[in-house]
């Protein structure tokens, strides 16, 4: 379980981005947190993944204080991020580099695989399309079968059509090893078409305004009536957390 108890963060700024946040994730569970810009949504990120401390609280795995990167915390950005001196699967292979070399090309094997690019092991970064370089940094923050997978809007820079297969292809990987997610996003369609809960943030200082249970079966039909009024409850709950009318969020659906 990961839990995120009282959690400020202010930067040397005076810039108090996050206040008394409070959150608790299950094993297992998929939780997307999305709001508008500056309400602290990959600032939380980076304090889960141990690349940035709390002003004041406590954030902790299964009961031990998260204070610095572990192997138990994988990330994936928005953008892929390989290295580009280095072939895919020594990209992949990077984060496992004390592992004895049959293991570690075992698990690159098995990675890139089941991200689809095992016909792409030894090529270079600069030869992928952008959706195959996402599925590389997928592949890379899955080789050391972390506990919590944390994706920070991952697929935003990519075409709708990339997008909505890599979305699946996530909840396929998903189910192998079913590790906590944690993914922020902008997008309502693609926190409810993945997440088993969605949590709404809002801004000055950011911290948590509603939590949102969808009520959907798997597999889940974007153009399912259930998925789109869950779509306008959600864009409603946004609307009010950033401070615009019902009228204006009516509006946008």
């Amino acid at each position: 379980m990961l839990s995120v108890a009282q959690v400020d963060k202010r930067y040397p700024n005076g810039v108090l981005a996050l206040a008394g946040l409070n959150l608790t994730v299950a094993a297992g569970e998929i939780l997307a947190v999305v709001g508008g810009s500056g309400c602290g949504k990959s600032t939380l990120l980076r304090l889960i993944a141990g690349l940035d401390s709390p002003t004041a609280g406590r954030i902790a795995l299964d009961g031990t204080p998260v204070t610095a990167p572990r192997a138990e915390i994988g990330l994936v950005f928005q953008e892929p991020r390989l290295m580009p001196w280095l072939t895919i699967d020594q990209n992949v292979a990077f984060g496992i580099r004390h592992l004895p070399a049959d293991e570690r090309t075992r698990r690159v094997s098995e990675c890139l695989a089941r991200v689809g690019l095992a016909s792409r092991s030894g090529h270079w970064p600069r030869e992928l399309s952008g959706g195959q370089a996402q599925r590389a940094a997928l592949a890379r923050a899955l080789v050391g079968r972390p506990k919590v997978l944390l994706l920070d809007e991952p697929f935003s820079s990519l075409d709708a059509l990339t997008r909505g297969d890599l979305q699946e292809h996530l909840l396929d990987l998903w189910g192998d090893d079913q590790p906590t997610m944690i993914l922020v996003t902008h997008d309502i369609e693609e926190a409810l078409f993945l997440a088993d809960r969605v949590v709404v943030m809002q801004p000055d200082p950011g911290r948590i305004r509603t939590e949102f249970v969808p009520p959907l079966a798997r597999p889940r039909d974007r153009t399912d009536p259930d998925f789109l009024r869950c779509k306008r409850r959600l864009l409603a709950d946004l609307g009010h957390a950033s401070g615009f009318s019902r009228q204006r969020v009516a509006a946008t659906v």
